[in-house]
């Protein structure tokens, strides 16, 4: 199979993709992915798709579209064909396709068609940029271009181009590239790629293993005007991150957290999958508990990768674990939705999320690391670590290509503390049961409510053309017993005037009864609304009295290794 993208159409945005190849029956079927692994909802990237077209040598040959995403071809004879067409690329992030005249980045999921038939077979790709561009792609050099061992490795082998080249850096010994495409108003920081080696050394510490991918990784770092991501490769990860999110104070140690992240993934969840991406599926959404495992468990372990390199300290990491466990606090949909259940309906909630998704939904991101937390606290209890159980599965089952079950993390739990199999069940399995304030008790801390300083009513509110309206009504908030749904405008309160989303928490006081006016579908309407204190936030802070088996097991936990 011989693959051609030309991108010298930057101008207007779209790439001519072409596939060369002979076909082995007369019934060929063609289909674009719908998903990109890593990233779990339906993307359609058919949409985007015109002026399809395929050709033998003497002739063209008609297509019956038989899904969004599919083609059938009867073939007269088993002759070589060329399939053509041509995809918008205006979509700049880690899993489309994006193409202007600075530079393009392209996720091969959303461009190459898969021919039925060929899965499994190598396939060739070639590039045609603009003067002077250059071309990085993760896979195998050969002549005039690259080669894949199949489409799986093409797919999953992100390219990029541009008017710019890779610096190297050295992670245990194997040579890896560092692609930084835009650059910070001030410009890099002068440790970034000295600090980078070290986090990727750091995550090989944790794993105990050089890494997977050897000689051939590569890590693409996108500047933008804002944004924030990045999704995971067997041989390279890309990134984005905005110029104001490094300016911040923090900034800098969550891209560092953020490069970590997508570095773990080259074991978790890229070579140590859950069972149903055994192999994967890209014709049809493909449902998994296991993401919390892909997802928490890396989402904890990249607030430590900077401590682990050298690159952070305890208190860095205390403010970052605080954080995440506040957001999981101050979510009510963790009443709502289990962590498993969360896993499983990432395919159509969390990728679709909404300003009222909180009040129903938990992101098992965060979730996922919360109960992290507590297995690595439970663990280290009994002289084990979550880090052990992470490189245990790696071993009896990332290593050997096998994917992995609940059970397995239950027949790896049992043995060291039978409890907490048990226990991790019932957090898989029931919303707001983690016992979350016990765990950080166990290692002398807890989580202190940090109050809101202004009143609590439980309205998020827009302006829309002069008019306050409401956009959410927060579920267990004062807001909740007076009735009002998002699209009603706010009229007034207690006879006063609104001009903005301001003026609401200016004129409400604490306990105090407040009368709304109101307007939906051009009548007026009271409601009576009562703010009460509320919490902004959760703070982890350390027991300064903590006991010394706490202090004892606090310290191992800091070790996380």
């Amino acid at each position: 199979m011989n693959i051609n993208l030309d991108l010298r159409r930057s101008q207007d945005q779209t790439i001519l993709v072409s596939l060369e190849w002979t076909p082995l029956v007369s019934r060929q079927v063609l289909q674009f992915p719908l998903w990109t692994p890593g990233s779990y909802t339906v993307r359609d990237p058919a949409q985007h798709l015109n002026s399809l077209e395929l050709r033998s040598a003497s002739a063209g040959l008609p297509l019956q579209r038989i899904a969004p995403n599919r083609w059938l071809a009867e073939l007269p004879d088993l002759s070589p064909l060329r399939l053509t067409y041509r995809l918008e690329a205006r979509d700049l992030t880690v899993r489309t396709a994006y193409l202007d005249s600075d530079f393009a980045s392209l996720s091969p999921a959303a461009v190459v068609m898969e021919v039925e038939g060929f899965r499994w077979e190598p396939h060739h790709l070639s590039v045609a940029v603009p003067d002077h561009w250059q071309a990085h792609c993760p896979l195998p050099v050969t002549d005039g271009g690259w080669v894949a061992s199949d489409f799986d490795e093409l797919i999953d082998s992100p390219l990029h181009a541009g008017p710019f080249s890779a610096t190297g850096f050295e992670v245990n010994g194997c040579r890896h590239e560092l692609l930084l495409i835009g650059d910070p108003p001030g410009g890099w920081p002068k440790a970034f790629t000295a600090d980078v080696e070290r986090v990727c050394e750091a995550t090989c510490q944790l794993m105990g293993t050089s890494p997977p991918a050897g000689d051939r990784y590569q890590l693409v770092i996108q500047m933008l005007d804002s944004g924030y991501g990045g999704l995971e490769h067997d041989h390279s990860s890309v990134l984005q991150f905005s110029w104001s999110g490094l300016a911040k104070k923090d900034g800098y140690r969550q891209l560092l957290q953020l490069v970590g992240h997508e570095y773990l993934h080259q074991w978790n969840v890229r070579r140590l999958r859950p069972i149903e991406y055994r192999p994967y599926d890209y014709g049809r959404s493909v449902v998994s508990e296991g993401l919390w495992f892909a997802e928490g468990i890396t989402s904890y372990f990249d607030l430590a990768l900077p401590l682990i390199a050298g690159c952070s300290d305890r208190s860095m990491l205390l403010q970052d674990l605080g954080e995440e466990l506040s957001r999981v606090l101050m979510t009510p949909g963790r009443r709502i939705q289990s962590l498993s259940d969360s896993a499983q309906e990432a395919w159509i909630k969390l990728y679709k999320s909404s300003v009222v998704s909180p009040d129903s939904q938990v992101s098992y991101y965060r979730l996922g690391a919360a109960t992290a937390f507590c297995l690595d606290v439970r663990l280290r209890a009994v002289g084990s670590s979550l880090a052990d159980l992470l490189r245990g599965l790696w071993q009896s089952h990332g290593q050997s290509g096998r994917g992995f079950h609940r059970r397995d993390l239950s027949a790896w739990l049992k043995p060291l503390e039978p409890t907490l199999a048990t226990d991790l069940d019932h957090w898989l399995d029931q919303p707001d049961v983690l016992p979350l304030h016990d765990c950080l008790a166990m290692i002398g801390a807890r989580l202190n409510p940090v109050p809101l300083q202004r009143p609590h009513h439980g309205l998020t509110l827009t302006d829309s053309n002069g008019r306050v309206v409401v956009r959410r009504v927060a579920v267990d908030s004062p807001a909740r017993t007076t009735g009002l749904v998002p699209g009603d405008e706010l009229i007034a309160v207690d006879s006063r005037r609104l001009h903005s989303t301001d003026d609401l928490s200016l004129l409400l006081d604490v306990d105090r009864p407040a009368t709304i006016t109101y307007a939906r579908r051009r009548c007026l309407a009271e409601a009576q609304l009562v703010p009460t204190q509320g919490v902004d936030r959760w703070s982890l802070e350390l027991d300064s009295g903590a006991g010394s088996q706490q202090l004892a097991l606090r310290e191992r936990w800091f070790r996380f290794l």
